[in-house]
């Protein structure tokens, strides 16, 4: 029955009265530089990743309006993964432009991943692959 009442309670058809959830001094003595303002379309790594400069964020657009944070993290040089596969195609192909002019001014690079999936990288980045270069070409795959 506890679990009916939290459902109701969540979706505000019945007062929720459990306040053991509640921390009155964490909210009262937050500062505004001190709380997070979080975007499901921004993720990025962790912190132990952040210092020891591994890092690598994955921003979903839903518009033009949302091409700031690509452009915020790429000058921090933080390689960034742009899935456009949720946007109307006029606004994707200005994300796009926009994307290769910031790679092109701050000498970074951008590829294709995947369909509307770009790969942003600073310039001090290197792309691996995952192919040895001296593969022959006709590989494993080709035993007629």
């Amino acid at each position: 029955m506890a679990s009916v009442r939290k459902a109701s309670a969540w979706l505000g058809l019945v007062e929720d009265n459990d306040e053991r959830y509640y921390d009155d001094e964490y909210t009262e003595g937050a500062e505004a530089a001190d709380q997070w303002v979080t975007d499901p379309r921004v993720r990025v790594a962790s912190e132990s990743a952040q210092d020891q400069g591994r890092r690598i964020a994955t921003v979903t657009p839903d518009g033009f309006r949302d091409a700031r944070p690509i452009g915020e993290l790429f000058r921090d040089g933080v390689p960034v993964i742009v899935n456009l596969t949720s946007m109307e195609p006029t606004d994707a192909k200005r994300v796009v432009d926009f994307a290769a002019g910031l790679t092109f001014g701050l000498r970074g690079s951008i590829e294709r991943v995947a369909t509307r999936v770009f790969l942003l990288t600073p310039a001090d980045t290197e792309i691996v692959s995952g192919e040895s270069s001296g593969r022959a070409g006709d590989g494993f795959y080709n035993q007629s």
